[in-house]
């Protein structure tokens, strides 16, 4: 009888034995699973970058990282007179101050933009006016709208061209 139960107790500690291997096992497993699947991940996730830094940039791209890193290149600056106006809006009246310089390509440009202020100015007012706070309130909205700015001009000049418009003053009521 002794003997039954110490072949009891052995055969208990055999299968608790057997099931914390099991457990450690089924663990083990998992935890390769996941550094496997996290590593699968990581590469395809990574592999557009490689591509993308591998093929040339685009020369637009060079050139504007060249006219940033070489401020001594700037062209001839033309203030505007500051411009007030009201912006789209559903539920209040606001408004935009803000105050534009131009930069020119060249200094024979200036003659032409006095000439054509008048429009500029109309053109710049029309656009800053068909704007909504949301649209203009983030740095990325201040770029759309420095470009948007510069191409429409640029539609109105022959002499030569805005290369930069840069916001000195910018406030949203």
């Amino acid at each position: 009888m002794a003997e039954e139960k110490e072949n009891q107790e052995v055969q208990e500690e055999k299968k608790e034995g057997g099931s914390k291997l099991l457990l450690i096992v089924i663990i083990v497993l998992l935890l390769i699973l996941l550094i496997v699947g996290g590593l699968v991940a990581y590469f395809l996730l990574s592999g557009g970058d490689e591509e993308q830094a591998n093929q040339p940039q685009e020369p637009q791209k060079i050139e504007k990282k060249k006219k940033v890193e070489n401020m001594t290149e700037i062209g001839p600056i033309y203030p505007l007179d500051q411009f007030i106006v009201n912006l789209v809006s559903n539920n209040s009246s606001r408004y935009l101050k803000c105050k534009i310089d131009l930069e020119l390509d060249s200094p024979e440009l200036q003659q032409e933009v006095d000439k054509k202020l008048p429009a500029i100015r109309d053109l710049i007012i029309r656009i800053l006016s068909s704007k909504t706070v949301e649209e203009i309130q983030t740095a990325k909205g201040k770029e759309k709208l420095k470009e948007e700015i510069k191409r429409k001009i640029n539609e109105l000049l022959t002499t030569g061209e805005i290369r930069h418009v840069y916001f000195t003053e910018f406030v949203i009521q």
